[in-house]
């Protein structure tokens, strides 16, 4: 295996280039540990011991260190692993490790944002929004199973009403132009075209 490249992300960081592929991404530290040089061989030891050891525990301690920060669906955390340049396998071990503590759930993450949001969004904003961040549909549907057994609900005729006082829209004395308006605005915060119109469209033709 020889070094083909070393290319700087920033001033601690460096990707790695084995037989002209992408390896992985070393500190300036390691680089040096290892005697890591263009042109230079790389042993398998010391290619095993990058991938086996110094990988892994980095990668689990990046995945931890995020999650401190914040909560993330498997899916977005192993997106930053793989930004970070760690290899698949790596991310993988990373995420199945923190995912052994609990550290990170889809089922309870997903549940938690329905509810968070359950006031403020419709349905189907929230499911875009969780598909967006990874979410399975399997996951999706079990989670507002859950949300609906613990006395979660949702009451999108006041929401609309809600959005109307806080837009000044007044239906009652709405001009075409303006319930149109308003009918599209509702439609791309993803309710349905039923709760809107029993809201501003009853006349509505």
């Amino acid at each position: 295996m020889i070094i083909t490249g070393l290319e700087e992300l920033t001033k601690s960081r460096s990707k790695v280039m084995i037989d002209g592929e992408f390896a992985f991404v070393l500190y300036k530290g390691e680089l040096r540990h290892f005697h890591l040089q263009v042109g230079e061989e790389l042993s398998q030891e010391d290619y095993e011991e990058i991938r086996t050891v110094i990988l892994p525990k980095r990668a689990k301690l990046r995945a931890m260190n995020l999650l401190l920060k914040k909560d993330y669906t498997t899916a977005k955390l192993r997106a930053k692993l793989l930004e970070g340049g760690y290899p698949p396998e790596i991310a993988q071990e990373a995420l199945d490790y923190v995912a052994s503590f609990h550290y990170t759930d889809d089922l309870r993450y997903a549940v938690d944002y329905i509810t968070c949001h359950q006031d403020d969004r419709s349905r189907l904003r929230i499911e875009q929004d969780l598909r967006a961040k990874g979410i399975s549909g399997d996951v999706l549907e079990r989670a507002f199973i859950e949300w609906e057994n613990a006395g979660g609900c949702q009451d999108e005729a006041k929401m609309i009403r809600d959005l109307f006082r806080k837009r000044g829209f007044d239906p009652e004395n709405a001009s075409p132009a303006e319930q149109n308006r308003e009918y599209a605005f509702l439609m791309r915060k993803g309710f349905s075209a039923d709760s809107i119109r029993n809201a501003i469209f009853h006349s509505f033709t």
